[in-house]
């Protein structure tokens, strides 16, 4: 049976329909409600999900291979639809989850929201994904601080510790919610897929320091994953940077790949 991980991470709005019912105020103006919930954390029940950014990663003899990449996002379906898809790939691959930081917040939000909106989710009870001190569902924020909060560090800050790129400078969480009321939700999902690949190149670090994979294997891992990137999601320039892949190198691939096609009638020939 093929062993699955599953690396994810969310990005949520304020649910401001959920808060105006809180809150008494239903058929307020939005700006109102928005106002009246301030401009501190909201409680997590209402966090709408903006974006599912997850990977796919199955092992292989020579360590782990990247299967899938991406964040779908509310500007391409609704939020239960997002939820529903997520858990149904979760139900089916029955994974290992990994997060950095997920069982504060991206596990309980996920719950939350799938009863807000109503969404059975079996999916979710296929492992002890819910029990923290299981590695079903594995945060590596708790982990790593020896689920200590005064130990805890930020993922931008771990990442750049261990020589990996971090955030994308300018964005972080805090400003999801304007950039997704400026229709830039796109970029809030190429944001949310290199949280998820930097998650994930710091899990593989964390197999290693276990030693449930080699030097070698931790190598080839990072290999595949840098293919991955390169050959799939090379419109994500945060994805790029984040494996150090510049555009001069896909230029240089593209041309090379090109003179490969042209070239391949006449070694066919030969052979």
């Amino acid at each position: 049976m093929t062993e699955y991980v599953l690396v994810w991470d969310l990005e949520t709005i304020p649910d401001l329909a959920a808060g105006a019912r809180m809150l008494d105020m239903v058929g307020a103006p939005e700006e109102d409600v928005r106002a009246a919930l301030g401009t501190g954390f909201p409680k997590h029940p209402l966090h709408k999900i903006a974006c599912i950014g997850a990977l796919v990663a199955s092992r292989a003899e020579k360590g782990w291979r990247i299967e899938a990449l991406g964040a779908p996002h509310i500007g391409e379906r609704p939020e239960p639809e997002l939820i529903r898809s997520f858990v149904d790939k979760i139900g089916q691959l029955k994974p290992q989850l990994i997060t950095f930081n997920g069982h504060s917040f991206d596990l309980p939000v996920l719950r939350y929201r799938a009863m807000v909106n109503r969404i059975p989710a079996g999916g979710l009870q296929v492992r002890d994904y819910f029990h923290r001190y299981t590695e079903d569902a594995l945060d590596l924020c708790d982990v790593f601080g020896s689920y200590s909060p005064g130990a805890k560090v930020k993922l931008d800050e771990i990442c750049k510790i261990m020589g990996l790129s971090g955030k994308p400078a300018g964005i972080d969480g805090a400003k999801v919610d304007d950039m997704v009321r400026a229709g830039r939700i796109d970029e809030v999902a190429q944001y949310c897929e290199t949280d998820v690949l930097s998650t994930y190149r710091l899990w593989l670090i964390y197999e290693l320091f276990r030693e449930s994979i080699t030097p070698d294997q931790l190598k080839l891992s990072e290999s595949q994953a840098r293919e991955f990137v390169q050959a799939k999601r090379a419109n994500n320039r945060h994805l790029l940077e984040a494996v150090g892949v510049t555009t001069i190198d896909l230029r240089q691939e593209t041309r090379e790949s090109l003179f490969s096609r042209l070239l391949s009638p006449f070694t066919d020939q030969r052979t």
